[in-house]
């Protein structure tokens, strides 16, 4: 299975030798850009489907945190590549895929991408076992994935949907909940006819599922099961307009 990647990375040394590791053991890599910093990052991200990020740790005017926070929904594999080992555990709080050590062991190296093709290449054949009917055509009814095929749900049973790395947790009214293997955003964009409103960057709430909103710099919904969700200020003004 062939893999698109990025190397985000500040020194340029360590980014040839990644590269050149790359194309000669692992030649099923794509390499479609290098960054040395996190803006230079975030503008490949955004103009790039890609399926993996390698990603130093430190660098200049921030750090790779930093920069997952800044890319929100985060539809792609990580590798962290770093000098420094104490960041290990925030990696696997920021669910990284693997952890590299420098200087880049080639044997670890060939473990991570295949670790990463492994993880591609269920997802893929979990997706094409699973029919999706289009949404406009099954009116007020979004399908999700299982193993022997797919779960239709009324979209007037969610409550909201919450962002988990590239996975999203649907929370019905029925005190049950689902966890699909798509990002955020693919509900934001099938549910955008279903008066659901996208409140923060991790939240996607049922407009008719609100009881009350709470003033403040963004402020916060409370649903009608009592839960309270942060609205972000730059995602205000875009919901109170279902109000209007």
């Amino acid at each position: 299975m062939k893999l698109t990647a990025i190397i985000v990375e500040d020194e340029e040394t360590s980014r040839e030798i990644l590269k050149n590791y790359l194309k000669k053991y692992c030649p099923s890599v794509t390499i479609l850009g290098e960054a040395a910093n996190v803006e230079e990052a975030l503008v490949l991200i955004r103009n790039n489907a890609l399926d993996l990020v390698f990603l130093d740790v430190e660098m200049p005017y921030g750090n790779a945190f930093d920069l997952l926070d800044k890319v929100g929904d985060i539809n792609f594999e990580t590798i962290f590549v770093t000098a420094y080992n104490q960041y290990a555990m925030d990696a696997l709080n920021a669910h990284a895929s693997y952890y590299l050590m420098k200087p880049i062991s080639i044997d670890a190296l060939i473990k991570a991408v295949d670790y990463i093709t492994e993880i591609k290449t269920k997802e893929t054949a979990l997706q094409n076992r699973v029919l999706v009917p289009k949404t406009n055509n099954v009116h007020g009814k979004i399908t999700i994935p299982q193993l022997d095929g797919f779960e239709v749900i009324n979209t007037t049973d969610i409550l909201y949907c919450k962002a988990d790395d590239n996975y999203t947790e649907i929370y019905l009214n029925t005190n049950k909940k689902k966890i699909v293997s798509k990002t955020l955003k693919y509900f934001e964009a099938i549910l955008i006819d279903g008066n659901f409103a996208r409140v923060h960057k991790s939240y996607l709430v049922n407009v008719n599922e609100v009881v009350k909103y709470v003033k403040g710099k963004g402020g916060s919904v409370v649903l009608s099961n009592g839960k309270e969700i942060m609205v972000s200020a730059s995602r205000k003004s875009e919901f109170l307009s279902y109000f209007e």
